[in-house]
């Protein structure tokens, strides 16, 4: 493409860092010794998934790779040894961080993932490093998975759209998973249209801009397909999913039929943690006395990891622990999930791709719980509305969905076919 600004957006596996890599590639053997820069979100990624991808990608096109990892750069050399150029690597998680060099092209790889703030912070700093100059068009390339009207469709469809004098200047190809499949596992499409809701495999497989953030959360939700008339049964283990916030505490409890969830019960506007495990230890557990109980099922709570921290009545005691104390059995991960990938997991158990429903929700016993699951929203920054009160059911039921039934997205290396 003849463009100074060149995008390649395309679904999970296929290939957009192998494409951006023979880019750089191709500029090496055009313009020796003209470095270039390769952009990513964190480092982790330019570490597990750049530094490989170019070793493959190098060598198909003539070339070998030297890695600097204690300088981030990847020296390219042709026949015997002989110098093309550097690829100087940094991360975008600090824009401000991207200075001190100059370069003739630059790779950015996945920028729609970074907040649309932070994605044009970083382009800014990334198009200033263009100042060598040579016989060639200083550009960039960017390759990535769209994440809704992100910075990517800001910039490379909207702006041009907007100011059509752009187009010279803006090039934009879309491409499928599909259109990748020969070099895919062939699990690889199958299993991505299991895990992943519709709306996201529109995003994800087949390359598409999509609203992700906007209408209702849980847009796979629907009470009546999702309708559920389990209820818990004596002796049987609940799993319970819990929410903290004083004075606003949610528990949403879950049985397993089939292996598949079912949203039985609720607890809302707990006052704290002890009153919490008060309620439940009524309504699970026999009460022998006054607030004392006999063990008669299991009782596993998936918290808000947030608890580990925060503290509760006892100024000397976290939440979780507090419900270990109580002898629940206590789930938790050391962080919480990042909120979208909660969000997309319920989504995906309510409905994924291949219109398979398999969480469903009782909204005779669970009532708050499936109204707020109809009910709440995007808000204008594009996290959740938090400001209606229709989070903490959800937050809570989320929690317990996301550690059983997480979307795992599947890693694979690609590497095209040899003609």
């Amino acid at each position: 493409m003849p463009h100074k600004f060149r995008a390649f957006v395309a679904g999970f596996g296929s290939g957009k860092t192998w494409v951006g890599c023979a880019g750089l590639c191709q500029h090496a053997w055009q313009h020796p010794k003209v470095n270039t820069g390769y952009f990513a979100p964190t480092y982790p990624q330019i570490r597990d998934i750049f530094y490989p991808t170019i070793e493959e990608v190098a060598e198909a096109w003539g070339l070998s790779t030297k890695v600097n990892e204690s300088n981030k750069e990847v020296h390219l050399y042709s026949g015997k040894r002989t110098y093309r150029g550097t690829i100087i690597c940094r991360s975008m998680e600090k824009p401000g961080s991207i200075v001190g060099f100059k370069i003739g092209r630059a790779l950015v790889d996945e920028i729609d993932i970074l907040p649309k703030l932070k994605a044009q912070q970083a382009w800014r700093k990334i198009i200033a490093r263009l100042r060598l100059k040579f016989d060639g068009i200083n550009g960039v390339d960017v390759t990535t998975t769209p994440e809704g009207f992100g910075f990517v469709y800001q910039q490379f469809v909207k702006a041009l759209r907007d100011k059509p004098e752009l187009a010279g200047m803006y090039g934009l190809v879309r491409a499928s998973t599909f259109e990748n499949e020969l070099n895919l596992p062939e699990d690889y499409i199958p299993s991505l249209m299991e895990s992943y809701p519709e709306q996201l495999i529109r995003a994800y497989l087949r390359g598409e801009f999509v609203n992700l953030t906007a209408g209702t959360i849980y847009h796979a939700y629907d009470r009546r397909e999702n309708a559920s008339a389990e209820k818990v049964q004596a002796g049987e283990p609940v799993f319970v999913g819990m929410d903290f916030n004083v004075g606003q505490m949610a528990a949403i409890t879950h049985v397993k039929r089939g292996g598949q969830p079912h949203a039985v019960d609720e607890v809302t506007a707990g006052v704290d943690t002890p009153d919490m495990i008060l309620k439940l230890k009524r309504r699970y557990w026999e009460e022998t006395s006054e607030d004392v109980f006999r063990k008669t099922r299991e009782i596993r709570i998936y918290p808000d990891a947030s608890g580990d921290s925060r503290r509760s009545v006892n100024a000397s005691t976290t939440d979780i622990q507090l419900l270990r104390a109580a002898g629940f059995s206590v789930i938790a991960p050391p962080a919480n999930p990042p909120v979208k990938d909660r969000i997309n997991s319920m989504n995906a158990m309510f409905c994924n791709a291949k219109g398979e429903r398999r969480y469903f929700v009782n909204p005779d016993t669970c009532p708050t719980y499936a109204d707020h699951l109809e009910q709440q929203v995007w808000a204008e920054n594009g996290e959740p509305d938090k400001k209606s009160g229709n989070d903490h059911t959800n937050d809570a039921g989320g929690y317990f969905i996301h550690k059983e039934y997480p979307i795992v997205k599947p890693v694979v290396e690609v590497t095209p076919l040899r003609m």
